[in-house]
């Protein structure tokens, strides 16, 4: 099989294509001949040093894809040979053949492209978890989506449109406010020129937001905390703040440093005097839960199939192309999900 090894920590000529033998799945588990594997922050993160989950190099990184069922170990009886399926794996998922166990396989309807399935499991895992298990929003509810041209934050404004009256607030670049409008977004904000907190404290007539999903980290955790509405929620699920656009060495952990540094201290005291919450989010840590995975991969495949959701494929790379595909993601250039394809 072939795969996108990370040789060494640093930029995207790290990365090298090598081939090893290809794994037979033991009982329990499923191999799938990949048609598409998704890239992520977290496999970026990982590739820079970033990443303390992450295996040491040289390893194979990549948390979902999608494919056929090439075959399957003793005792597997939720998919057969030649099923369509998605999978999440705990790495490893950059290859052509991907072992996983049986559980982490989900069958996908027939009218699902693998470049959905693919671009489905981690953002909209991530974002349906954060509205519908930690902020169990409500109708009427006010969101505020950071980074929300990017994939997470496709998957929550469009997740957010299945809840009655919801209105969304969303930073990206001027040049991606006709992508995040075409999604959902009610008021996108160009973080470049505007202050978004004062442009929401403008637009809200003061009263701020009930729930702020910031991937952002350092002193934007600060600020999304300041316009919570009383009962708002702020959810952390990332430290973009910490990519510089591609620099590396002494910059890039002077910048991690900084950021740690801007990083707000929250008291309980504090909390309820506020009446806010603060919550975190790392899907990476929610291996163990399966049957919270599954119910929520289960209800994801019900908003495709009733055409509430579809991820935006905004580019697909060989894995001989894979440093382009990182770099694409690095420098902020997608709207949408960046696929690597065997």
């Amino acid at each position: 099989m072939r795969a996108v090894w990370i040789t060494k920590h640093g930029g995207p000529e790290v990365l090298e294509v090598r081939e090893t033998p290809t794994p037979d799945p033991k009982p329990g588990e499923v191999r799938v001949k990949v048609a598409f594997a998704g890239l992520n922050f977290a496999e970026l993160s990982a590739r820079q040093g970033l990443y303390p989950d992450a295996p040491k190099p040289p390893c194979v990184v990549g948390y979902e894809g999608s494919g056929v069922v090439e075959a399957v170990g003793a005792g597997v009886e939720a998919v057969k040979e030649g099923d369509r399926v998605a999978y999440m794996s705990r790495f490893g998922g950059h290859s052509s053949h991907v072992v996983v166990p049986d559980d982490q396989v989900v069958r996908i309807p027939d009218a699902m492209s693998f470049e959905h399935a693919a671009a489905m499991p981690v953002n909209y895992l991530t974002a349906h978890h954060m509205l519908f298990e930690i902020a169990r929003i409500r109708p009427g509810a006010h969101v505020l989506v950071h980074m929300a041209a990017g994939g997470v934050g496709t998957a929550a404004l469009q997740l957010c449109r299945t809840v009655d009256d919801v209105t969304t607030y969303g930073t990206a670049s001027g040049g991606k406010h006709d992508y995040v409008r075409t999604h959902g977004c009610t008021h996108p904000i160009d973080y470049r020129t505007q202050d978004y907190a004062t442009e929401i404290m403008r637009l809200t007539e003061g009263r701020g937001v009930d729930v702020v999903l910031d991937a952002l980290g350092g002193g934007d955790w600060r600020k999304g905390y300041a316009l919570l509405r009383p009962v708002g929620i702020l959810i952390a699920f990332g430290l973009a703040n910490s990519n510089i656009g591609g620099k590396r060495g002494p910059a890039m952990y002077l910048n991690l440093i900084k950021q740690l540094v801007r990083m707000p201290r929250f008291s309980p005291m504090t909390l309820m005097n506020d009446n806010r919450t603060v919550s975190g989010c790392n899907m990476g840590h929610l291996w163990d839960e399966k049957a919270l995975l599954r119910r929520q991969l289960d209800a994801l495949v019900r908003f495709y199939e009733q055409g509430a959701i579809e991820p935006h494929v905004h580019a697909i790379h060989s894995f001989d192309a894979a440093a382009a595909a990182f770099s694409e993601l690095e420098l902020g250039k997608n709207v949408g999900k960046v696929l690597l394809q065997p």
